[in-house]
């Protein structure tokens, strides 16, 4: 007697993974890597939602709104994860790119049963983050159906905020109609069926660090392929800034050191400075008139000739 069908890919059963249970340690490895290549293209097939959900992300970031992310389970956790990651590498404000998970803090490490069912939790959580019209929320359910993240998403559009959603399997018309962009990579069922946490969580991981990313590197965070706006809050990154100052500004280590301490750690500023002569309070304006990009800076001539 056949169960009944389910229309989400992610609860559809895989049959290239039907006898995995048999295999030895190595089949199994194969077999699983033979279906994680199919992510990757299952991404770069909606390149255009992405780069759309970039446009939005810029948008809300520049008018001095927020990009929150909204998810449950797996897809909540890959959504904090992203979030937190954006303040050691850009130099955010941990506010600007924020992370919400069905259950708070503690869905972060076990499961909070029932939380992905309670839609009112969403749409409250919406609330009291205060969302509107300058922020962009970012709903992720990597089935599409998890009522949770669709209250959040339903209040921040009643709010007047723009969205997106992330998801694994084929978008209803309503998700279309309703929301701003709907970022859909069909990676195809599980290796085990149901566990989201495998293609669909890589699918997600990827188009979120795609977003994020480009997103920073849209606002200056980034020049040429160098994390300038990074913070030095541990002895990597502190090495890291001093050997961007070194490459960019051909100094030695004891003249990047000099250049972050009169750039208040800034590594961007300190370029800035190097550049153009200016003192710091300067070249903060001149970073504010091109919208923090480098690149929109790059050549000016000195100050010191001036």
């Amino acid at each position: 007697m056949s169960g009944e069908s389910d229309f989400r890919l992610t609860e559809q059963r895989n049959p290239r993974t039907d006898g995995i249970d048999r295999l030895a340690p190595l089949e199994i490895v194969e077999l699983i890597n033979s279906e994680d290549r199919k992510v990757a293209p299952a991404v770069f097939e909606v390149r255009e939602a992405v780069a759309r959900a970039i446009e939005l992300a810029e948008d809300a970031l520049r008018a001095g709104g927020r990009m929150i992310y909204v998810g449950a389970g797996t897809s909540g956790r890959l959504g904090v994860l992203d979030a937190s990651e954006m303040p050691p590498t850009f130099g955010t404000d941990p506010v600007c790119v924020q992370g919400v998970i069905a259950g708070g803090e503690e869905a972060l490490t076990r499961a909070v049963e029932g939380a992905e069912d309670q839609a009112e939790a969403g749409a409250a959580e919406m609330d009291r983050l205060e969302v509107d019209a300058d922020d962009f929320v970012l709903g992720i359910a990597a089935s599409g159906t998890t009522p949770y993240v669709h209250g959040a998403l339903g209040r921040a559009v009643d709010r007047g905020a723009r969205t997106g959603f992330l998801l694994c399997t084929y978008p209803q018309p309503d998700h279309v109609e309703r929301y701003d962009v709907v970022i859909a990579p069909l990676v195809g069922p599980e290796v085990i069926t149901g566990s989201t946490r495998m293609k669909a969580g890589t699918a997600t991981k990827l188009v979120l660090n795609t977003l994020s990313s480009g997103v920073m590197i849209r606002l200056g965070k980034v020049f040429g392929n160098l994390m300038v706006d990074l913070r030095a809050s541990n002895r990597k990154l502190q090495d890291r800034s001093e050997r961007i100052l070194m490459e960019m500004c051909d100094v030695d280590r004891d003249g990047a050191r000099q250049m972050l301490e009169d750039a208040d750690g800034s590594v961007k500023l300190a370029i800035v400075m190097y550049w153009t002569g200016a003192d710091a309070d300067h070249a903060r304006q001149l970073l504010r008139k091109t919208g923090g990009r480098l690149g929109d800076l790059q050549g000016t001539e000195s100050e010191r000739d001036g």
